[in-house]
């Protein structure tokens, strides 16, 4: 069996996350409700120009469309990107994922098919390297148990968060990006312990998603867990912030961010 190696990065990351829905960028509340948030091309100019970590690209309705990420849109986003680019949605197999690699993406969220394709990670992993193959999960708290969704949080899956997080590991992960649904897009801080349950039972790097309302969240979540980087979208949104505010925020709270 081959093994892996995963790598703890040194300085935390701050990582704006767009949804795609029909060629625009969107954004809703608890995965529902979703709203016009403008345009991908002209979003991916300006947080270049703001010297974000990594920007994540989501098509969220592609798995369940059965279809494919839309390559078109993260070409032309790839032109207007200087940082790492990380794309998601309906990522079936290995040859879409050396599509998107080809059209710009560095790496790849691979969300319902790690559940689906037990071999699809292990081969990701192997054929491009950890760095490129990132597993997306998405959980609920029910009855005090993390439970854990597929196809954009619509349907349950069959297996225990821990459980997941292990087998994910051994096929070759190299980073998590968790989002807890009931926090996404309410703007009310991050779930910490979440976080801690899973950086506790795993060395591979986590991104953390869902709740950033303000520069505070960012601050709590790095000093109390251990946390790689967090992932955010409203608080850019809908908000009078942005990713420069943010870094000096961090930075003066003593958090080891990169250096741009």
């Amino acid at each position: 069996m081959k093994t892996f190696q995963t790598f703890k990065l040194l300085k935390q990351r701050l990582i704006p996350t767009l949804l795609l829905r029909d060629g625009r960028m969107v954004k809703g509340i608890e995965f529902d409700n979703y709203r016009d948030t403008g345009d991908p091309i002209y979003a991916s100019r300006v947080y270049n120009a703001q010297y974000v970590d990594e920007l994540v690209f989501l098509d969220i309705d592609a798995t369940n469309q059965s279809r494919a990420t839309n390559k078109d849109i993260i070409a032309k986003v790839s032109k207007e990107c200087f940082m790492p680019l990380t794309i998601g949605g309906g990522i079936k197999h290995i040859d879409e994922i050396r599509d998107l690699l080809l059209v710009g993406a560095d790496k790849v969220v691979i969300n319902t098919a790690a559940y689906d394709n037990d071999d699809l990670i292990r081969s990701s992993a192997e054929m491009f390297g950890s760095q490129c193959v990132i597993v997306g999960i998405d959980v609920r708290l029910e009855n005090n148990e993390y439970i854990l969704y597929k196809n954009s949080g619509k349907v349950k899956a069959d297996i225990s968060l821990l459980d997941h997080i292990k087998r994910m590991e051994a096929n070759g992960a190299g980073e998590f990006f968790i989002n807890n649904i009931s926090r996404d897009g309410c703007m009310n801080g991050y779930d910490l312990d979440l976080i801690n349950i899973i950086t506790k039972n795993t060395k591979v790097p986590i991104i953390a998603c869902g709740g950033a309302g303000n520069f505070m969240h960012l601050v709590d979540a790095y000093k109390n867990t251990a946390v790689s980087g967090l992932a955010m979208a409203s608080i850019f949104h809908f908000g009078d912030n942005n990713p420069i505010r943010a870094r000096a925020h961090l930075k003066n709270n003593k958090i080891q961010i990169k250096e741009v």
